[in-house]
């Protein structure tokens, strides 16, 4: 596809690119009775940029040509050049080279995550072909993920300069990603005092979205500081202005892609977060802010550390609403159809989150469930999988307008099937949930042990006990309590193994577990630490100047290592010179895996001579 048939509008681009402008352009005269006389294009000029113009179409139909999977082609404006050129690590500290880069046109491609290794390559041919039209163009070639990584970085400026790129070609992405610029400056020129973030999701980011596409933005609001109205009234008055924006948007930025703005308060959010609501889950894990005032990436970094986790009252809420499908679908037969839908499917994300897994979206879960569920652990029937996929694609051919009217004994066969489904999804909770207590204890059990082991040494279970309330717990080592609590999670594990042990029992012994584990790898960490401390000291000398320095000597298994004034320096084997050495070594070296052997290290004294020859008269400090 060429730029003419692109279905973004160049026209309302053209401003922003001199090279593309024509009479209207910053070099007319007719822009306003008081601005100052500026020359008019002359016809070679004119005729520069029209074959300019001619040489970039030629250069886009070459690229689409040549890579098909090509995404998008733009044209960076000028004030945003030098944001990309930090980016890329370009050397600033010549400003006649850099002034030279800024001169040129700078073309931004998009192209797929999968093709990445192939950058290079792509870069070489379309730069062969850019000498060869003889064109001043600087090429940048990233993927979704790298433009999606600005915004991860709290680099906002810099996805909105891709944002403004004039479009040569355009899949969607560069259309999609304009509209909700120019939504959010909108909203943020109006609202900036109530919005915490303005996140974008969906298809966009999940790489799915097409040109016409809806374009998913979550919009948070932070409702703890209002005091002149209401939480509601608040929430209300900002959703009918912020959606008054949607069509002043895409209008503006000559797309076809729709808005669709979800709008939440603060309070309300985090509500929804704690009760582990799936679209809040989803939201998190795939949401790139581009704007954020330090709030949705403490939520992001919560949530990939497994800090917001499902609750059991949570797993509770989401399979009951599947029982209530039955009394639903007695009113309208599409409604009955979509009720129906929320009802195998919101269990079906509960079991997949007791599973140990995040919380799917719609589209995911019922690939997730059958790969799970029957592919992996055989745990459930086939028919079972048939009628969560028989739900999805119903719902999804009723959102694409594909399905407008249902028959009702198609509603009486789907309500049959779901009330099968739902009985046959309790079964499957239990037996997860033994699975899954099961696979606590025994984790429990062999984290303590092992950790026991490290510590004590390789000896059997009680001998390990004996000598750990021995030597550990009387010596005061370890608080009373940890020796009963690690009773108690030999005794779980042997109720559970009888099939003795209740969940309460099981949800106990994991919360005292990990008060132990907790305690038994910080005596360890204090261990290493106390060993590492052995094999440092501290070297008083005087520089050049004479002025008073510390130096730092550390004894590895490596070699031993002096870091003095940000240097870092390694005695050779022989102790004749001490060599330059990179902070990857001292890293490498000092790491706890390189330090755990009980060997005692030997110190050459001929490295006390070569510290004289380094540093002079030296004094250690203790």
């Amino acid at each position: 596809m060429d730029a003419k048939n692109n279905p973004t509008s160049q026209d309302s681009y053209k401003n922003d690119i001199p090279e593309m402008s024509n009479a209207n352009s910053k070099y007319s005269n007719s822009q306003s009775p008081h601005a100052p006389l500026v020359p008019e294009i002359t016809e070679k000029q004119k005729k520069e940029m029209e074959e300019k113009r001619k040489k970039l179409e030629k250069l886009q139909k070459f690229i689409v040509k040549k890579y098909p999977f090509t995404e998008a082609i733009g044209i960076l404006p000028p004030q945003a050049v030098r944001l990309l050129i930090e980016e890329e690590n370009i050397d600033l500290n010549f400003p006649k080279e850099v002034e030279k880069i800024e001169k040129n046109i700078h073309l931004f491609i998009i192209i797929p995550e999968e093709k990445l290794k192939e950058t290079p390559k792509i870069k070489a041919e379309i730069v062969k072909e850019i000498d060869k039209e003889k064109l001043q163009v600087w090429l940048h070639v990233k993927t979704p993920v790298d433009v999606w990584e600005y915004g991860l970085d709290s680099k906002f400026d810099v996805v909105g300069a891709i944002a403004m790129c004039f479009p040569l070609y355009d899949k969607g992405l560069l259309g999609a990603l304009r509209v909700a610029e120019i939504h959010k400056s909108l909203v943020l020129r109006k609202f900036e005092k109530y919005v915490v973030s303005y996140v974008l999701g969906g298809s966009l980011v999940r790489g799915t979205a097409t040109k016409t596409s809806d374009v998913d933005i979550f919009i948070i609001i932070n409702d703890t500081d209002v005091k002149r109205m209401s939480r509601v009234e608040l929430r209300e008055r900002l959703r009918s202005m912020i959606y008054q924006y949607v069509g002043q948007a895409s209008e503006l930025a000559g797309v076809k892609n729709k808005l669709s703005p979800q709008i939440y308060l603060l309070t309300d959010f985090w509500e929804s977060v704690k009760d582990a609501h799936p679209v809040m889950f989803t939201f998190i894990r795939d949401g790139i802010p581009i704007y954020d005032r330090g709030t949705f990436m403490p939520w992001k970094a919560l949530l990939k550390m497994g800090k917001l986790k499902p609750s059991p009252e949570a797993i509770d809420m989401f399979i009951s609403m599947g029982e209530k499908t039955q009394e639903q679908v007695n009113r309208r037969l599409i409604d009955a159809m979509i009720d129906i839908y929320y009802g195998v499917l919101t269990p079906s994300q509960a079991l997949l989150m007791l599973y140990g897994l995040p919380p799917p979206t719609p589209k995911e879960t019922a690939v997730k469930f059958k790969e799970i569920f029957l592919d992996k652990e055989k745990m459930i029937e086939k028919k079972y999988i048939s009628t969560l996929e028989k739900a999805v694609q119903l719902f999804k051919d009723y959102e694409h307008e594909k399905l407008k009217t249902i028959k009702g004994d198609e509603i009486d066969q789907l309500l049959k099937d779901s009330e099968e489904f739902l009985k046959r999804l309790g079964e499957l909770r239990k037996q997860i949930e033994k699975r899954t207590q099961e696979k606590t204890v025994e984790q429990i059990y062999e984290d303590t042990f092992k950790l026991l082991k490290s510590i004590i040494g390789n000896k059997s279970q009680a001998e390990l006990i004996s000598e750990f309330e021995k030597n550990y717990v009387k010596q005061g080592k370890f608080a009373p309590q940890s020796l009963q609590i690690l009773h108690d999670i030999v005794s779980a594990r042997e109720e559970f193994k009888k099939g003795k042990l209740s969940g309460h029992k099981v949800e106990d012994a994991r919360k005292n577990g990990s008060i132990l584990i907790n305690s038994l790898i910080e005596y360890t960490q204090r261990c290493e630490l106390a060993a590492f401390d052995k094999k440092r000291m501290l070297i008083k000398y005087r520089d050049s100047a004479k002025n008073p320095k510390v130096a730092e000597l550390l004894a590895t298994q490596s070699g031993i290592f002096l870091i003095k004034e940000n240097q870092i320096l390694k005695s050779d084997s022989q102790f004749f010179k001490f060599e330059n050495a990179k902070n990857e070594d001292l890293m490498k070296a000092t790491a706890p895996e390189n330090n755990q052997t009980t060997k005692q290290l030997e110190i050459n004294p001929k490295i006390f001579e070569l510290l004289k020859r380094e540093l002079g008269e030296f004094e250690i400090l203790l």
